[in-house]
């Protein structure tokens, strides 16, 4: 049976499952790169063009291995702009008996794929994605009879399934399952973050480069310049070099953020598993061999296998068990508009302004400075959660929905009620001024909390707690802030109320 397999762009992987039966004197795989997921966000310029990259060296990757290769670039004159469209095209030059894929990331793309059969006149069979530690079938088992989901109890059970990080007697290595308490310590001023490693583009990036520069110039963020690894191997060089150089310091500082430093020690390897450059099971196996080997402490492998093993898992997971009316709710009631300066960088709060503009150099930030300075910014201000979502997807490297949509989601924006977290993760500027030196020169006072010159996510986090009291107030892990807020005087409570609604006026 002659086969058409096509491979999607974050499915880089000679062991993806529809190439696995492959016939190489028979099947064709298909490649192509298509307007309708190039544009449906404004993707960062450089993440359009990694993934570009990536797609054509994987290419180049499969044609090495003798595998017929049918490639659709984006300025094809013939390309019609659709997965839809490039598959029909493709069935008329190759005339395969079936179409084979593995399943998407994404929901609207699996429910574009149900109808490719009946529209192609030929079957079309999806496959499961195996590349991850947790089927959606195993994850749907776990869920059965739980009345919430909390990933601590997931990515425990995940850790005794696969074996991981644990003891001769098969307990938590170290003693502890999470060791996260010992990871939340501010950055020393004299700390120096290491060099990260980098990768010049070479004649097939470059053709991309152009292309890009072209065809997306007013799309957000800076193309140049490009650093990412685009090859399998340049791909497990810097996992290599993280695991070298930055996993043994990775776990203290981990919460911790600084000017002009955007990467610190964090792994910076999320674009690479999430278009399947690499192996998730061979990277945690590789910070397994460094905690064996002693190069590094355990809190700080286990707090990045728990990002891997743990919050990449359950986030799936969530993902395919809740769409799609997932994203469709609401639970704070947020409908603010996204602030231009999301788009800009221009802001006086120092934090936001940082981390803009370090994502529009880098199609990057790392977890906290996601969740703590624009994602919290976001909960606070009460931005709706589709605008906040869309910003994410388009800005960062590694967003792909089945992992941006959950963490925005639920995790920074709780819109979902607390079905992902246990509580918002809302804050006030002094613990960006405990964990950064961003309030360095900043126009506002995080030791103020009202006022012109005070830190206006002081004020915005009170008002935050006094708009959603009724939602909020018998959560057992908001007990602590509805405490203090009860102690306020009517007359300071009015002082925040007025300086927040001031504040989020002018942003409109």
């Amino acid at each position: 049976m002659t086969t058409l397999r096509l491979v999607l762009g974050d499915q880089l992987s000679l062991d993806l499952s529809s190439l696995r039966d492959m016939d190489r004197a028979r099947d064709t795989v298909l490649m192509c790169e298509v307007a309708d997921e190039t544009t449906y966000v404004p993707h960062h310029k450089k993440k359009i063009a990694f993934i570009l990259a990536a797609m054509r060296h994987f290419a180049q990757e499969l044609r090495a291995g003798d595998v017929a290769v049918d490639y659709i670039s984006l300025d094809d004159p013939g390309n019609s702009g659709s997965f839809a469209g490039e598959l029909a095209r493709a069935v008329q030059r190759h005339r395969p008996e079936r179409i084979v894929v593995t399943e998407p990331g994404e929901w609207r793309v699996r429910a574009d794929m149900e109808g490719w059969s009946a529209a192609l006149g030929i079957p079309v069979e999806i496959r499961d994605d195996t590349r991850f530690f947790c089927s959606r079938a195993r994850f749907a088992r776990w869920t059965e009879g739980r009345r919430s989901l909390r990933m601590e109890f997931f990515y425990r059970e995940m850790r005794r399934e696969h074996g991981t990080l644990l003891d001769a007697e098969g307990e938590p290595a170290g003693g502890a399952w999470n060791f996260d308490r010992d990871n939340r310590k501010p950055l020393p001023a004299a700390a120096q973050p290491p060099e990260r490693v980098a990768f010049p583009p070479d004649a097939t990036t470059r053709a991309v480069l152009d292309l890009v520069a072209a065809r997306f110039a007013t799309h957000f963020g800076d193309l140049l310049p490009f650093g990412f690894a685009v090859t399998r191997a340049d791909a497990e060089r810097a996992c290599a070099h993280f695991m070298r150089v930055c996993l043994p310091h990775f776990g203290d500082h981990q919460d911790a953020m600084k000017t002009g430093a955007p990467f610190l020690w964090h792994a910076v390897i999320s674009p690479y598993l999430n278009v399947g450059l690499l192996d998730p099971r061979t990277v945690v196996r590789a910070a397994e061999a460094e905690y064996a080997a002693g190069r590094a402490p355990i809190n700080a492998v286990e707090g990045f296998v728990r990002q891997i093993l743990g919050w990449r898992e359950f986030v799936r997971g969530i993902y395919w068990h809740r769409m799609p009316g997932y994203a469709s709710t609401n639970a704070l009631g947020a409908t603010r508009s996204l602030p231009g300066f999301y788009w800009t960088g221009d802001t006086r709060m120092n934090c936001l302004a940082q981390v803009v503009g370090e994502t529009r150099a880098n199609a990057y930030a790392h977890h906290i400075q996601r969740l703590m300075v624009t994602g919290n910014f976001a909960l606070l201000a009460g931005i709706a959660p589709a605008e906040v979502e869309a910003w994410y997807l388009a800005v960062y490297a590694d967003a792909f929905d089945w992992v941006e949509l959950p963490n925005t989601h639920g995790m920074v924006l709780f819109a979902d009620g607390g079905y992902l977290a246990s509580k918002p993760y809302a804050a006030s500027g002094k613990y960006i001024d405990r964990m950064s030196d961003y309030c360095d020169g900043c126009a506002y006072d995080p030791a103020r909390s009202d006022g012109e010159s005070a830190c206006p996510l002081n004020y915005l986090y009170w008002n935050f707690l006094m708009e959603n009291e009724s939602r909020l107030a018998g959560n057992p892990r908001m007990a602590m802030p509805y405490r203090t807020l009860a102690g306020f005087a009517s007359e300071r409570r009015a002082r925040l109320r007025a300086d927040a609604t001031r504040f989020l006026e002018a942003l409109s």
